[in-house]
């Protein structure tokens, strides 16, 4: 049937009416073309459908969290199990000590973990636990790096007081002079470093840090006896079956995770050395819905399927065939494209693109022809898809490029003042 977004725009009036700008966060639609749309109706496997019955191959699966495919039976039927007995109950289930046993075995540097619902709470918990260790307050994060939406992490400063950020110090990714100078800047008085497995922020190419990099953080960790905390909320278990840096030589002390570790179902976490679980003990840190049963069953036995499958070799082996079949259809209609980071988690923008007009329109494009790609975020392959769905992508890909070649002199300019100033922030 003829695509539309009829019900969409629909939904997104009468959402406005009662929900502040009709959606908030990294779902809201206002960075992205007109077109895209905000609601959903159901997924399966690799593909997603919106309110309006568009089927499209989801790049984004669920911006991370789906890593064996939307309603993988395996997972969905622990959940099932488990709901069927409880789930958030006025103590957790025995599940949370059998997924923390799981967790502890499999993550190298892991002695003791504690469960939370998103990233940010994991990573204000490692924050925190820094600074119970220590006795200081300088955290140093890299500038632009994304570690969740608290006041002390969200890139959006409405409503944020400088005392917020007061004891946050940014240094440059992958820079060991900056890093440097950051931990001088905190003047003796420095609890933890952050860093992401790799540089993943919006709007821009991704970097995979150096090996030298990654040691010389650990170095000055160790130095200062303060906790090397790494971010793997969004690419825990995409990189490696261990933590991500595992692939540089380099353990940390505190690592977060979340989105893919229960392959959808709510669930995040922190877990450290048995260096700081003294310090973990000793803070205070809840939610009523922490200790729910139904997505630590979920999370045991994605674990599982983390441990016994081949989906990571899967997943990169996909991406890198994407990867290069973009590449190859880009340069036959007379267009380059920078792909970077993991294969797995691609980031596609476009050269010779400075307010990226081509990149959105090409999405637009692609998306009426099935397939959701994201204009500015990396994406996530997922263990459901296959080489029949590449293929397929690739197929959409090549009218979207042809579309796009056609009307490159008539694509107007992105005007968008929201995308315009992340841009430039990018820069």
């Amino acid at each position: 049937m003829p695509w539309s977004n009829r019900k969409n725009s629909e939904l997104l009036e009468r959402a406005r009416r009662v929900i502040p700008g009709g959606m908030y966060g990294h779902e809201s639609t206002a960075l992205l073309p007109s077109d895209f749309p905000q609601f959903f109706s159901r997924a399966s496997g690799a593909r997603i459908w919106d309110v309006d019955g568009n089927e499209y191959i989801d790049y984004m699966s669920a911006y991370g969290p789906n890593l064996f495919g939307y309603g993988n039976a395996d997972v969905e039927a622990a959940a099932r199990r488990q709901a069927e007995l409880g789930d958030t109950l006025t103590g957790p289930s025995s599940v949370m000590v059998d997924l923390a046993e799981a967790m502890v075995s499999m993550i190298s540097h892991a002695d003791w973990v504690m469960f939370c619902k998103n990233g940010s709470d994991a990573t204000s918990m490692a924050m925190t636990t820094a600074r119970a260790y220590s006795k200081r307050r300088k955290i140093l994060v890299a500038s632009g790096a994304y570690h969740g939406s608290q006041p002390w992490c969200t890139p959006n400063r409405t409503g944020i007081v400088d005392e917020d950020r007061s004891h946050v110090i940014t240094y440059r990714y992958d820079d060991i002079e900056s890093l440097e100078a950051a931990v001088r800047a905190a003047d003796g008085d420095l609890a933890g470093i952050f860093a992401t497995p790799f540089k993943h922020e919006v709007f821009a190419d991704q970097l995979l840090p150096s090996e030298a990099f990654a040691k010389a953080v650990r170095r000055i960790c160790d130095a200062a006896d303060v906790p090397l905390i790494v971010d793997d909320v969004r690419a825990g278990f995409r990189l490696a079956r261990d933590s991500s840096w595992s692939t540089l030589g380099v353990k940390p002390d505190i690592s977060c995770w979340g989105k893919a570790i229960a392959n959808g179902h709510p669930i995040s976490a922190m877990v450290g050395a048995q260096r700081f679980n003294a310090a973990a003990r000793s803070i205070f840190c809840t939610g009523s819905f922490w200790f729910s049963a139904v997505p630590m069953a979920a999370a045991v036995e994605t674990l599982r399927l983390i441990r016994e499958t081949d989906y990571l070799e899967q997943t990169v082996a996909l991406g890198t065939r994407l990867r290069e079949g973009l590449d190859e259809l880009a340069a036959a209609h007379g267009f380059s494209l920078r792909q970077t980071g993991p294969a797995q988690m691609p980031q596609i923008l476009f050269h010779d693109d400075p307010d990226m007009r081509l990149g959105y329109a090409w999405s637009a494009n692609a998306l009426k022809h099935g397939v959701y790609f994201h204009p500015y975020h990396n994406m996530f392959m997922n263990a459901a898809m296959t080489v029949a769905d590449v293929d397929l992508t690739l197929k959409a890909s090549e009218r979207a490029f042809s579309e796009l070649k056609a009307h490159r002199t008539r694509i107007p300019a992105n005007e968008n003042p929201l995308v315009l100033a992340r841009l430039k922030r990018a820069q």
